[in-house]
This record gives structure tokens, C-alpha cells and sequence, in this order.
């Protein structure tokens, strides 16, 4: 029995350097452009069995301009960063450069006073062990590129530093396939043509 669940990257609400932590602010108008040129790839997605998406606004806002009405999943939210809520990372490091270091290194580590990168991860890893083992159940989740990340890590069995060596991009598009404790990245692209006899 397997489901597969395809993550998508929410469109961004600001430019990639004014990335803030548990950012809760809105499509930008580059956002909702790269959503209106990318539509007619994301909406077959809107077929699947079930649509989720992270409580940010702009996942919702991603996948309402999609067409896929998703249900909003707590546990999808971004990791809790505590004190540090709403800076970028070079404000962070700005302000407490030690504990940002501590953070980088250690993810167990929550000098911030909110949630641990481990934590984060079994979170979303949580998440998706408990969806639906229907065999082939397919699934569309919304959510923000770190909650994608953790979910890959999870899936991969991969180490937590594995975490800040991925790189999801605004609607990009992730599968998994599986079911719980048995995950499997799922490439899919366009074939290569045949060489000509």
C-alpha cells in the first residue's frame, strides 16, 4: 500500500535575502506573478485525493490561486523559532551570533528559546506518516520551502544537517511515495527522446 503525496513551494512573499523566520506575510506581486506563469503546470494537481497546505498565508494563497481549496495542516507550520520569530538570519546573527552558530550546529540545539531543528523535522515526518495508506492515494501538500526540506530529510532517513544542503525553490514541485517508516523520493521529469537508429 502506497500513497503518494507531492509537496509544492509556496509562491514567496518577499525577495529570497528578506526571508524572515516564521514569515506570515503575503504573496508579493512577483509571487503572484510566478503563480499565473506556472498555473498550467500546477493544476492537474488539483486531481488529487486530498489537498493540504501549510497555515501561512501565502500557502494558502498558493494553493487557493491553484485551484486546490486545501485544507490547512497545523503540523505543516514553519518551525517555531522562538525570540527569533520574524527576522531574517542575518538580523539574527546580528543580534546573538553565538547562539545563531550553536543553532547552525547543533539540532538538538534551541537557543532561540522555540523549537529544535529535530524536533521540526519529526514533526513534519509525523505529519507524513499519517496519511491516508489507501493504495495509490495521492496527495498535494502546500507549504513553505523549510517544511518541504524537513519533510525530505525525514523521508530520506538523511542526518539533520542534511537539512541546510536543500534547496526548494518558490513552486517548485516534491514527491514522496511510501507509507509510514517508508518513504522514497520520486524524480519525475520529462524523457529524454529516443536516439535515432
Amino acid at each position: 500500500m502506497a500513497v503518494r503525496v507531492t509537496f509544492v513551494a509556496a509562491a514567496r512573499g518577499s525577495p529570497v535575502l528578506a526571508e524572515r523566520f516564521e514569515d506570515d506575510r503575503q504573496l508579493d506581486r512577483a509571487g503572484w506573478d510566478e503563480v499565473w506563469r506556472v498555473a498550467h503546470e500546477l493544476l492537474p494537481l488539483a486531481a488529487a485525493d486530498l489537498r493540504y497546505c501549510s497555515p501561512t498565508p501565502r500557502s494558502r494563497a498558493t494553493g487557493d490561486a491553484l485551484g486546490y481549496a486545501p485544507l490547512v495542516q497545523l503540523a505543516l507550520r514553519d518551525c517555531d523559532m522562538g525570540r527569533w520569530r520574524g527576522l531574517t538570519l542575518g538580523e539574527a546573527m546580528a543580534r546573538e551570533p553565538q547562539a545563531v552558530d550553536a543553532w547552525l550546529a547543533d539540532p538538538r540545539g534551541t537557543p532561540h528559546g522555540g523549537e529544535s531543528l529535530l524536533s521540526f523535522i519529526t514533526r513534519v515526518g509525523g505529519w507524513l506518516d499519517t496519511r491516508p495508506v489507501e493504495d495509490g492515494c495521492r496527495v498535494v501538500a502546500v507549504a513553505e520551502p523549510s517544511v518541504i526540506r524537513a519533510a525530505l530529510v525525514y523521508a530520506l532517513k538523511a542526518p539533520p544537517s542534511t537539512y541546510w544542503n536543500i534547496d526548494v525553490r518558490p513552486l517548485s514541485t516534491t514527491t514522496v511515495t511510501g507509507h509510514a517508516g517508508r518513504w522514497y523520493l520520486r524524480l519525475d521529469g520529462i524523457p529524454a527522446p529516443l536516439p535515432r537508429a
